[in-house]
């Protein structure tokens, strides 16, 4: 191996026993079923002797309820409660199992696993009880039409038996090519608001797997001391001081010159050997800057020719021109770290036929698969990737690059590969040295003519890109624009008649990636803080504003236009106030999904801000399982929060300040004292509901304390001239 190859150019190159019934879809994407250890199947459900279903899910569950949603769709179908359902995550087979809207990549994330998969499993679920029927009928010689299941009986005709006694029968069936399905008026379970989650008990109980308990015979725990500035490579490092430690097992330098790798019996002799290392690193191609620094530069760009151009309407900078009014305002937003509450981590086995396996709460097992597979120079068969439970990602376990698999990989390497290595971050580590959301400047430039009505909107942004230098490049790039990084801008849902967007990519060694909503939660921020200014210059009520400006035709402005009016509603938007309160508004169209909200803000003497209430009117098309539905808004709405009010990741002279929660700190109890979730009634398919609830929430925060004399542009707000009880 190369060891002077860049640690981003490396990067880049980077069926359960006793199951009798397996309905699933097989390479060619039919429907199929069979016996166990049928080796051209993969199935969704599986149905063995005793009558346990099982869904096996090809979406993993960070926290956002994917389980309960896949689960359902089988159950719904079935004909059986929810309760008498297992879930188990699938194993990595890319041609089953793949994201329909990834392409050939099993994989979780864009908000995509229920809206992908709802016909899928509802499929496999129909062709399982019609099979299980058909069985039964030829039993008791009566007609399958004659016959339903209920809570897992098969009953009519006068008949009644559990259908555990017709799934061998039901295997040497063949498998209807187009089951009927359960009409939506008739649904028990999609749909139902008291249908709860299936990971409650055993997360709660503490039977839930997650990577981080995996603990195997023989493994060695594995940390990485990282350079102190994002860019320094290892010259040379010292461990003498280490040796003799407890369970020291010893160091190892990365080939990609990105750290020390550090054995060791357990994580805790990990970290205290580690702390022993003297390291001598290369800061030749560090990021050197402050936080102010990196501002500076950022505001700077905004301010001159951009590199890419997002948009360009003929006759914008015109009819700026003849404006009768501008309103111009910059913005900033700092980098972010993802802090999900299960630090990064993750184990390799090596297996008996050469192969290894993955044990990882993987986001893309196809991603990490192909990642390892080159770092241990074997073909990607061989990888093995076993899923287990996550505690959060918000897109930190699916960098373009797999980071932490490929440290993991490099570690495996280094011990020599006859025994597990499990990797393991601290909470430092995470916060000091990991991938954040890219730090983002705004220049904006609104023309109102007389009436206050829009007829200009000229946007600069600069902003690190996070596609390019990637494979993603190929279809996420165009003209050298970074979609993700300008998304929510460009096509905004507004009817704004003149339009124009440059870009500059913003240059730097820290590495960024994609969290919660991408690029949507700095341009929404952005887009609907100038919205408000606009009503305001207009004299006109904001949701009113924002409405003439949806009046379009197309589903979406109609989607959009009810996810505001219905937030609006909840909130009572326009009923009169306590002294000292005020309400602010913001929405947003991304990944296919509508959400409005009202942020309810008071005051007191002393000029500190609570926040009151949170309405939010979401349009997700039909909320396969409005419990989890809420639970996600509150959630997102609690995540975006957190990061608006006071939190970013600083620098002193390229060194990340912040360490742990106790510095970058999220959203507390007291900070908020009431969320209301209004979900739009709608029988259109699903779509996201993970990421859509984030971007609005800080807008609509903003546009409230504005209301109350304070218009916030430069965050996070606490370090900008907002103090919060």
């Amino acid at each position: 191996m190369n060891t002077s190859t860049s640690r981003r150019n490396f990067l880049k190159g980077a069926a359960a026993t006793g199951a009798v019934l397996m309905v699933g879809v097989t390479p060619k994407g039919v429907l199929a079923a069979g016996h166990a250890g049928l080796a051209s199947l993969t199935p969704f459900v599986k149905i063995d002797e005793a009558g346990t279903v099982t869904a096996v899910l090809k979406h993993f569950d960070m926290g956002q309820g994917a389980s309960t949603g896949l689960a359902t769709l089988i159950a719904e179908e079935l004909g059986i409660s929810l309760d008498e359902i297992e879930i188990e995550f699938a194993p990595h087979n890319p041609q089953v199992y793949n994201n329909l809207f990834f392409g050939p990549v099993q994989g979780t994330g864009g908000s995509t696993a229920i809206a992908n998969s709802f016909m899928q499993y509802r499929q496999a679920g129909a062709a399982a009880r019609e099979m299980i029927k058909a069985a039964a009928a030829n039993a008791w010689g009566v007609a399958a039409s004659e016959l339903a299941i209920v809570d897992g009986v098969v009953t009519g005709a006068g008949q009644s038996a559990p259908m555990a006694e017709f799934v061998a029968a039901a295997a040497d069936l063949a498998v209807p090519e187009d089951p009927s399905l359960t009409d939506p008026k008739d649904f028990r379970l999609i749909g139902n608001p008291t249908t709860h989650r299936k990971d409650n008990a055993p997360k709660i109980t503490g039977q839930a797997q997650y990577a981080m308990d995996v603990h195997l015979d023989g493994q060695v725990v594995a940390v990485i001391k990282r350079p102190p500035k994002f860019g320094a490579t290892v010259v040379s490092f010292d461990a003498s001081a280490a040796e003799g430690m407890p369970g020291y097992k010893g160091a190892a330098a990365l080939p990609t010159g990105g750290g020390v790798v550090v054995y060791a019996d357990t994580t805790w002799q990990a970290f205290q050997a580690r702390e022993e290392l003297t390291v001598e690193w290369d800061f030749t191609n560090a990021e050197t800057r402050s936080s102010d620094q990196i501002r500076d530069d950022m505001l700077a760009m905004v301010n001159s020719e951009p590199e890419f151009v997002a948009r360009a309407d003929e006759g914008t900078d015109a009819a700026m021109a003849g404006a009768a009014q501008v309103i111009e305002k910059e913005f900033y937003f700092p980098y972010l770290a993802h802090a999900s509450m299960e630090v990064l981590n993750c184990t390799i086995r090596p297996d008996e036929d050469g192969g290894v396996t993955l044990f990882d709460g993987c986001q893309v097992p196809t991603l990490s698969a192909g990642a390892l597979a080159q770092v241990l120079q074997m073909p990607m068969e061989k990888v093995r990737v076993e899923t287990l439970w996550a505690g959060g990602s918000f897109g930190r376990r699916a960098t373009s690059e797999v980071d932490y698999n490929v440290e993991a990989g490099l570690a495996f390497l280094l011990d020599g590969g006859q025994r597990p290595v499990k990797l393991m971050w601290s909470r430092e580590d995470d916060t000091t040295g990991g991938y954040y959301r890219p730090a983002a400047a705004h220049k904006v430039r609104v023309g109102l003519d007389a009436n206050g009505r829009i007829v200009a909107w000229q946007h600069q942004l600069a902003t690190p890109s996070i596609f390019k230098g990637t494979f993603f490049a190929a279809t996420q790039v165009v003209d050298g624009v970074d979609r993700s990084s300008v998304e929510g801008v460009p096509d905004t849902l507004y009817d704004i008649p003149k339009m124009t967007m440059g870009v500059s990519d913003f240059q730097s060694p820290i590495t960024v990636a994609w969290l919660r909503s991408v690029g949507h939660n700095h341009t929404g921020y952005v887009m609907e803080t100038m919205m408000d200014l606009a009503a305001e210059a207009a004299g006109v009520d904001p949701l009113e504003y924002r409405l003439s400006y949806l009046s379009g035709e197309g589903e979406e402005r109609a989607r959009m236009r009810e996810a505001f009016q219905l937030a609006a509603d909840t909130a009572g938007w326009g009923t009169p106030l306590p002294d000292g309160h005020a309400r602010g508004i913001a929405g947003m169209f991304c990944f296919n999904t509508a959400v409005a909200q009202v942020a309810e803000v008071s005051k007191d003497e002393d000029g500190y801000v609570q926040i009151e209430k949170f309405s939010a009117g979401v349009d997700v098309g039909l909320a396969v399982n409005p419990d989890v539905v809420e639970a996600q808004v509150q959630g997102g709405i609690g995540f975006a929060l957190g990061f608006i009010m006071r939190d970013g990741i600083g620098f002193d002279e390229g060194e990340v300040i912040q360490s742990n929660f106790h510095d970058y700190e999220p959203l507390r109890v007291w900070d908020i004292k009431d969320i209301e979730v209004a979900i739009v009634p709608s029988a259109a398919p699903p779509s996201g509901i993970a990421e859509p609830p984030v971007p609005p929430a800080g807008p609509a925060l903003a546009n409230a304390i504005a209301a109350l004399g304070t218009r916030v542009t430069m965050l996070p707000m606490a370090e900008n001239g907002v103090d919060f009880v």
